[in-house]
């Protein structure tokens, strides 16, 4: 059997390993149109930052290596220009001799990732104006940087690659601008929760131009101008185009395959393609999402690495599924760490799920213990069912592992009370004896169960300051006078039953305090007096925090701009 590969880095390197391990005697013949195998993307902002300072430790195989240990011919620098599926062959271009030629296969699998999305603007082929997606790309900004000292640069596009190459571009003493079309960063998060990586972003002298449209890019003082629309343009010694990426499939395209979002490769759980005896892994294909079903294209390594196991499975006549993506991730902005898994609210609601959420601010471990810091958690569940659907959470310490515990129970079907029940590791430098993880169950038990009824911040500004409902901030009178919210009169929750006589028990009670703890045991308070009571999610910190960047944002955003 002789499997040929078009793509060399995460499916295809993966799937090639697998098949070996699988068939000692199969032909693996891999197709990279790069210098570079297997090699890790995630890391290639941290080289150009210097923090990855060796550039040997990009790869994690050469083809040496991997025809050393898994006798694969990993082929680099050679394109394959064709598809021909009526006679299991594909056209390769070797880039380094021009010569062509063609390969026969028995399978094939189609890796080729996706590549930067390059919008059709005027001056978009400018030098100074850069991607970043490949180890040669890498090279070219680390080698620009080394030989210009760039003192500032423009990052179009606030994902993954915008922050990571901010973050990196800081380090280097540079001045950096992210600008982009949404009103946030990061869209796997909500806005609420991106709040917080805003004010890292920030904290560490990066400006952000949100809500702004990059119309084009222009040279002019030995640098660049980004155009934008209704708004002066912004000029920097060098730009990186970050907006995204597009599945590079114009081979499958032109093969006749079946086609789905954005032209990726439409590949059944078996990560078959609509031609027999080809399969397609990776960026390039559309996948199911695990929790709403719908059709999606994640980026991300974990999928790719696993549904190119699974291609070789099949190929070796197995019988392995891929079960789809739940968008599970993890960044670092600065000293912030920032994660996710399954849906978010937004996302949840525009699939139809009807949502409810908890938000909470737990410490990283044991208050008592020194060095814990505060993580802001958001749990997205189904109303009714309490079904998990999602959640985020950005902090410092301990927010992998918490993801981690999240992405396994929504994975398991659990429900969002469930979470209560999970027995975790505990010892005060990791943890506390109720977990956060832990605490958001209780949380929706409590909700579940009829022991609290919340209100949300997009319900604040629609509460009526007529005197129809009474509006509380339990927390001390300090920290009331350091800032609270319009029309809620303060009563410290340890004063509160000595005085009830200041509250109207026919009125409802919609109370608040600063994460949520003293406005729930308030809450309980007045229940027991007999008023009806809705605590706050997240608090008055969670409050100020995004209604803080959201006044930022909006302060900067230019009038009537076409978002």
């Amino acid at each position: 059997m002789k499997v040929v590969i078009v793509g060399g880095v995460a499916g295809g390197a993966t799937a090639a390993a697998r098949l070996r391990r699988l068939d000692e005697r199969a032909e693996i013949v891999v197709f990279e149109r790069s210098g570079y195998v297997s090699y890790a993307n995630c890391g290639l902002p941290y080289y150009i930052g210097g923090v990855i300072e060796d550039p040997e430790e990009l790869t994690l195989q050469t083809p040496q290596s991997f025809f050393e240990r898994f006798r694969v011919d990993m082929r680099v620098h050679h394109e394959v220009t064709a598809l021909h599926p009526d006679k299991k062959t594909v056209s390769v271009k070797n880039l380094r001799t021009g010569e062509q030629f063609e390969e026969p296969y028995d399978k094939l699998i189609l890796s080729p990732g996706a590549k930067p999305t390059q919008p059709r603007l005027p001056g978009a082929g400018l030098e100074k104006l850069f991607t970043l997606r490949t180890v040669e790309d890498t090279f070219r900004i680390k080698n620009y940087i080394d030989a210009h000292h760039p003192r500032s640069a423009v990052l179009a596009g606030g994902g993954f690659i915008g922050l990571e190459l901010a973050e990196n571009l800081r380090l280097l003493g540079m001045e950096v601008t992210i600008v982009q079309r949404p009103k946030q960063l990061m869209n796997p998060f909500d806005a609420d929760m991106a709040a917080f990586i805003h004010s890292e972003v920030r904290r560490h002298g990066v400006r952000l131009e949100l809500g702004r449209t990059v119309e084009g890019f222009a040279e002019r003082d030995g640098g660049v101008d980004v155009l934008l629309r209704d708004a002066p343009p912004l000029h920097a010694d060098m730009v990186v185009l970050a907006i995204g990426v597009t599945p590079d499939t114009a081979l499958a395209k032109e093969a006749g395959l079946a086609l789905g979002l954005k032209g990726s490769i439409l590949v059944n759980d078996r990560m078959e393609t609509s031609v027999p005896d080809i399969y397609a892994v990776g960026d390039a294909v559309q996948v199911k999402h695990s929790v709403t079903g719908q059709d999606v294209l994640l980026s991300l390594a974990g999928p790719a690495n696993k549904q190119g196991r699974i291609a070789a499975d099949n190929i070796c006549g197995g019988d392995s599924r891929y079960r789809g993506s739940q968008g599970s991730l993890v960044l670092q902005a600065f000293d912030l760490t920032a994660a996710a898994t399954g849906v978010k609210e937004e996302a949840a609601q525009k699939a139809g799920l009807k949502t409810d959420t908890v938000v909470l601010s737990p410490m990283s471990h044991a208050g008592y213990y020194p060095g814990g810091r505060l993580m802001t958690m958001k749990v997205v569940f189904e109303q009714g069912s309490y079904r998990l659907l999602g959640a985020q959470i950005v902090g410092y310490e301990g927010v992998d592992k918490r993801i981690d515990v999240l992405a396994a129970a929504i994975h398991a079907g659990m429900t969002a009370p469930q979470l209560k029940d999970l027995d975790l590791a505990y010892a005060p430098p990791y943890s506390s004896a109720k977990d956060p993880v832990n605490m958001a169950g209780f949380m929706a038990e409590n909700l579940a169960k009829g022991v609290v009824k919340q209100f949300h911040i997009g319900d604040v500004d629609a509460l009526p300051r007529d005197g129809s409902v009474t509006l509380l901030d339990v927390r001390t009178a300090q920290e009331y006078a350091g800032g609270h919210i319009e029309g809620f009169a303060n009563i410290p929750v340890d004063e509160l039953r000595g005085r009830l006589g200041e509250l109207e028990p026919a009125k409802p009670v919609y109370v608040i305090c600063q994460s949520g703890l003293r406005s729930y045991i308030a809450c309980r308070i007045l229940a027991g007096y007999g008023y009806e009571t809705y605590n706050f999610s997240g608090g008055f910190r969670f409050y100020d925090a995004v209604t803080g960047d959201r006044r930022l944002i909006e302060q900067a955003a230019p009038c009537g701009m076409d978002q």
